[in-house]
Formats: C-alpha cells, sequence, structure tokens
C-alpha cells in the first residue's frame, strides 16, 4: 500500500502534524537460538538470587554429556539444511551458550565446545556463537583466542556497575571491573551483551539508572533486563522471610523499564528480553513477576516517547487529538487490558492504526 492509499484510511478531515519513527532500533531479520544451558557450570559461587535450574527448566550435568549432545544437535542441524541457501531464506541458527560462566569453564572446554561448533559456521549451518560469562571471568588474551575458534558476541553479566548492589549480591567483583570487562570484549573485537538485573539486593532506583547510562554509553549491541525476583530455593528467599529484602513493586519495575528502554534506544541498544521466562517449577515468591512484562514496558516507553513529542510541538500549532500506529503495534499499544488507554485520554489523543511504519500525529 503506497502512502496516499496509507492516507486514504484516515478520515477526511485529519490532518498531519508530526510524523516519526518507533523510538526502538529498527527490527531486524533475526536468527533463531540454538540454545545450550550450563547451570553453574565454571561459576565461582552461587549469588545471593540465583536458582539456575529452575531459571533454566535444566538441571546440572557433566559437560560431556551435554557436549555429546550438543553435537547430535548440530548433526541434526545440518542434515535439515545442508548448506544455508543464503539472505532470502534468513540467516542460519545462533548457538547460545547460556545459564553459567562460559569462560571460566574448566581448560579445555570453552574451545572443545567452540571447536564443535565451527565447522558448523564454516558451512553456513550456523550464523554465529554466543556466550554469557562474568565481567571478572575474562581477559583479551583468553576472549581473541575464542574469537578465532568463532566466537562472536560476549554477554556479561554485569547485574549492576553500582559497588553497593554488588557487594549485597556476593558479586565479588566492583562497578570499575564491570566496566573494564566491558572494554576487553571490545577490545577482542567481540560483539557485547550486557545483563541487568534491576531492583537486585542493595540497588536503588538512582542506581539502575545510572546503570543503564553507564550501558548506553559502553554501546553494547544488546542489552537484558531481568528485575530481581526471589526464587524459591535461594539464599534471597531466606532473606525476604527474613524481612531483609523487599522486592520491587510492579508498576514502579515498569516505569523503570519503560525509562531505560527509551534511554537505551536512543543509543542505538536493541533490547532483548526483559523478565524471566516462564519455566515450569520456578517458584517465585515474591517480586514484579509478569507474563508480559516486556510488553507493558514496551508499550509504556512508547507513551512516554509519544508524550514528550506532542511537548515538542510549536504552542501555535493545533493540538494534536490523534495518534496513528502502524498496524503491528496493535497488540501492544494499550498495554495490557488497555492500562495505558487513560494515559493516551489524558494526552487528548485517540489512537487510530494505518499501513505504514511510522508513527504520527494528527489533528482531526
Amino acid at each position: 500500500m503506497d502512502r496516499a492509499q496509507a492516507h486514504a484510511l484516515l478520515p477526511e478531515t485529519a490532518r498531519l502534524l508530526l510524523r516519526f519513527p518507533h523510538p526502538g532500533p529498527a527490527r531486524r531479520n533475526r536468527a533463531r537460538v540454538l540454545p545450550v544451558f550450563l547451570p553453574f557450570a565454571g561459576c565461582p559461587q552461587r549469588c545471593i538470587y540465583c536458582n539456575q535450574p529452575a531459571q533454566t527448566g535444566a538441571r546440572p550435568e557433566p559437560l560431556e554429556t551435554i557436549h555429546a549432545r550438543l553435537a547430535e544437535t548440530l548433526a541434526a542441524q545440518s542434515l535439515a539444511a545442508p548448506a544455508h541457501a543464503g539472505p532470502a531464506d534468513g540467516p542460519a541458527p545462533e548457538l547460545a551458550f547460556y545459564g553459567g560462566t562460559f569462560t571460566a569453564l574448566p581448560a579445555p572446554w570453552p574451545e572443545r565446545f567452540l571447536e564443535l561448533a565451527r565447522p558448523h559456521l564454516e558451512r553456513g549451518s550456523l550464523s554465529r556463537v554466543r556466550c554469557s560469562t562474568r565481567p571478572d571471568a575474562v581477559t583479551v588474551e583468553q576472549l581473541c583466542r575464542l574469537r578465532g575458534l568463532g566466537l562472536s558476541l560476549v554477554e556479561l553479566g554485569v547485574q549492576s556497575f553500582d559497588d553497593d548492589a554488588l557487594a549485597a549480591s556476593g558479586r565479588g567483583y566492583t562497578g570499575q571491573m564491570a566496566q573494564a570487562a566491558c572494554g576487553l570484549v571490545h577490545a577482542a573485537g567481540l560483539a557485547l551483551g550486557v545483563q541487568l538485573m534491576p531492583g537486585m539486593p542493595g540497588q536503588s532506583v538512582q542506581a539502575f539508572r545510572a546503570d543503564i547510562a553507564m550501558t548506553a554509553a559502553l554501546e553494547p549491541e544488546l542489552a537484558r533486563l531481568y528485575p530481581c525476583l526471589v526464587l524459591e530455593g535461594t539464599p534471597l528467599a531466606d532473606l525476604w522471610r527474613a524481612e531483609g529484602y523487599t522486592p520491587w513493586p510492579l508498576e514502579l519495575v515498569v516505569e523503570e523499564l519503560a525509562a531505560a528502554l527509551l534511554a537505551l534506544w536512543a543509543g542505538g541498544v536493541r533490547v532483548g528480553r526483559i523478565g524471566l521466562a516462564e519455566e515450569p517449577g520456578l517458584r517465585v515468591l515474591a517480586g514484579p513477576r509478569h507474563p508480559a512484562l516486556g510488553q507493558m514496558a514496551r508499550a509504556r516507553a512508547l507513551q512516554m516517547h509519544v508524550a514528550k513529542l506532542a511537548a515538542t510541538l510549536p504552542m501555535s500549532a493545533p493540538r494534536p487529538n490523534l495518534l496513528l500506529l502502524p498496524r503491528g503495534l496493535q497488540g501492544e499499544a494499550l498495554g495490557q487490558s488497555n492500562t495505558l488507554a487513560k494515559g493516551y485520554a489524558d494526552l487528548g489523543l485517540a489512537i487510530k492504526f494505518w499501513d505504514e511504519a511510522d508513527l504520527a500525529l494528527a489533528v482531526d
């Protein structure tokens, strides 16, 4: 549908005042992820909030068992797609090592896993390999070596750059060390991912906002935001029962995540998962858990962006009373159960959907 046809869908009296793109980075045709879970593998200690088996749905296993199963998975993947045909078919799957500290696995396991994947990278049946690890478990020499074996992206479980929050959760490193680790990933020629945990013990709202500003300044390819939850079977659960920890309420978390999204998007940072996946057996005792948390945060971020843009219109211009959104945003425009409808009404905006990629403020 061309622009003239799209405009024909509007009321005849409507006039566009401001046309603008979605504030988030352009959505790409991203690769399907083949996850390999390594619960607690390589971890020097257990963090106060962590219950990896419940979070990932995978129990700790010998690395040899995981390696053998991955070999079978990759072989089957190659048989199903003997060679990646090209861009028209979308990117080949991406292999991702999660749930442990990949760079701290006993030698030579990081190399063994990457050597297993390398032939599949070379023939195009895998697009790239990523791993997650701790900021205090990387050196530029090791990262360069792993890059030579096919590693492309390193996600650092920073959680926070705030020293008080890191100490309260027993992370074992400082904010300065976490910043330095991000620099090491860049120096090794690898893409960077940063994982943050708003609401972790010892963290203030101001500290989380500073974490977001720092993350944007470090220019990662990807950020993930996992609000802190109290999981059964963790030291944090004991602390919560003893009234030594109070989780952030859901309403606060949605507002802070929305503001964080806008700041990261403005820096060109793509934001991946928001909140823990809903795994069977995940017993959450307290905290801002919601199955649509990411959708809620993105919808609120968009509303905040629209309000800011509406306020920038010249006082001499007509006041907009219509917001035009791409049809692809119908599922999240008004938030869960239309919770954002009143906010748009307070802005004086009715919402209509059209078949263009941009958004627009209009007067009818």
